[in-house]
């Protein structure tokens, strides 16, 4: 498996977003599926896993842990957390610390090599969060921290008291809003980009189609591109990437996180599955290669699509309360 720098965190080219094995797409496999499905990945070369404490209540990272176990010392765990609004009895740096405890013993281990906030809060500085990281960091606690979905204003401010390694946030063909001002900065300031949800939820993988149902905690329920009407408006691209992933001899799965791949040298996708052969055809997305005439010819392409729908935080909470 090729490699990709998080500043100077080295993972898999192609990382595993975990949190299907937990909520957010219909019922999950069980326990001891999930974590032959886990170390699977990393038999393939996958180094990269990504989980959370929000994931299943914390169900995710005692998963991700136990399957990780045996190879702790070869893999890159990242985590998350949220910061409550801070008060004189529970500063910022206070509840970082708490939860990272909680997390470490979720997981299994005295450390994790990326510590992200999961969503910036507006009523916390993200400078004081960062001098909570930095404690964390300097103990050894945590080896580097990222924000997700976070504002060009928000990185900057971050960045300059201690560095961010990586900036988690989704992206895909689909969406692509953060190429206009994020992905720059992450270049301009030597920080990471771990895209998740690369393959749009699965509708890049060419097997969506309309009147799918979708039952339970699935996300798909509430993404708006799933929506029968703009599944139907959406087709331009599934046939572009058809048609690029006969060319390559790959899937369009591939060929979508081959482009992103191609595109910056620092970006990672963490696209999630809980099949092996989907896990296989992902992973092998690193060895598919775009030439710069192949990546200039998707670009012009890219361009000239509209993309109908997205997906929000405000949809997925929606999921939440139905």
């Amino acid at each position: 498996m090729k490699t990709r720098l998080l500043r100077d965190i080295e993972v898999s080219a192609v990382g595993f977003g975990c949190m299907g094995f937990s909520h957010g797409y219909g019922p999950a496999p069980d326990r001891e599926e999930a974590i032959r499905l886990i170390r699977y990945a990393v038999e393939l070369g996958c180094t990269h896993f990504d989980t959370a404490e929000g994931y299943g209540a914390g169900h995710n990272e005692v998963l991700v842990g136990e399957a990780l176990k045996p190879v702790r010392d070869q893999v890159v765990i990242a985590t998350k957390l949220r910061v409550n609004e801070r008060t004189s009895e529970k500063p910022a740096e206070q509840q970082i610390r708490e939860h990272l405890e909680a997390s470490l013993k979720r997981l299994g281990t005295d450390h994790v090599e990326l510590y992200y906030l999961h969503r910036v809060n507006p009523n916390v500085s993200v400078e004081e969060v960062a001098e909570g990281m930095e404690k964390l960091i300097r103990e050894g606690k945590v080896r580097g921290w990222g924000q997700s979905q976070s504002t060009p204003d928000e990185i900057r401010r971050a960045h300059a008291v201690i560095p961010l390694a990586a900036v988690q946030s989704e992206y895909s063909m689909m969406e692509r809003m953060f190429e206009h001002e994020v992905l720059p900065l992450c270049q301009e300031l030597n920080i990471g980009f771990v895209a998740f949800s690369p393959l749009a939820s699965g509708f890049l993988s060419g097997k969506v189609r309309a009147r799918d149902k979708y039952v339970g905690d699935d996300v798909r329920r509430v993404i708006t591109r799933f929506d029968d009407e703009n599944v139907k408006a959406n087709q331009p691209l599934v046939e572009l990437l058809q048609r690029l992933a006969e060319e390559k001899g790959a899937t369009p799965a591939q060929v979508s996180l081959a482009w992103m791949l191609a595109k910056w040298p620092f970006v990672t996708p963490i696209p999630g599955s809980r099949k092996a052969e989907r896990i296989e055809e992902n992973l092998g997305a690193a060895d598919v290669e775009l030439t710069p005439e192949e990546l200039a010819g998707i670009e012009e392409e890219l361009v000239q699509i509209k993309i109908h729908g997205n997906r929000t935080d405000e949809d997925i909470a929606k999921l939440r309360v139905s």
